[in-house]
């Protein structure tokens, strides 16, 4: 039994300005809405594992649904929301500084691990999240022997952390390059 986790592509925002904090909040709503970059190469091993997986799940994002699709046009997958991306949380308060959008995720997401959650998904609650996603990829590997999830860095991370824990043998760390696959089994 095999369970690979592939972190989709690049997305085709490009909005790397300087914003407010409360201009981040539609920043992510954008990245969210935006697909990926359509490329033409990517890792053989990603390609390989996508190719001969019996299940592929994916986040209902549109940027790992079209990652899917772009590695593989001719599969079936099964978008679940329970593999989204862990959320990032947004200052209570409108700082007046202004940074790009790649810094206010480093430090939303920071605070996000220490326990800020300001109008998102509590690091506790996406932690419960991924341990019952990793139960799902579990049940779909002892079913269909090899499953393919097209997913995001942070919840690729939390689940591989999670089948390491269940005695699950591969990479220490999940890729978390764009188009990155890292394969645990058992």
């Amino acid at each position: 039994m095999e369970i690979t986790l592939i972190r989709h592509g690049k997305s085709t925002l490009k909005q790397n300005q300087r914003i407010t904090c409360w201009e981040f909040k539609n920043w992510i709503q954008k990245y969210n809405e935006h697909g990926v970059i359509n490329e033409t190469s990517f890792p053989h091993q990603t390609l390989e594992k996508i190719t001969n997986a019996n299940v592929v799940i994916t986040s209902d994002l549109k940027r790992a649904i079209d990652s899917a699709t772009l590695l593989n046009s001719h599969i079936k997958i099964n978008p679940d929301p329970l593999f989204r991306e862990a959320e990032l949380p947004v200052p209570a308060r409108n700082l007046r500084i202004k940074l790009p959008p790649n810094m206010w995720s480093i430090i939303m997401r920071c605070l996000w691990y220490r326990g800020y959650s300001n109008e998102c998904e509590p690091y506790s609650s996406t932690k419960e999240r991924a341990t019952r996603a990793t139960e799902i990829l579990i049940k779909n590997a002892k079913q269909h022997q090899s499953v393919v999830l097209v997913g995001h860095g942070i919840m690729n991370l939390m689940i591989a952390k999670e089948l390491q824990r269940l005695g699950w043998k591969g990479n220490k760390r999940s890729g978390t390059k764009h188009w990155r696959s890292t394969t645990y089994s058992l």
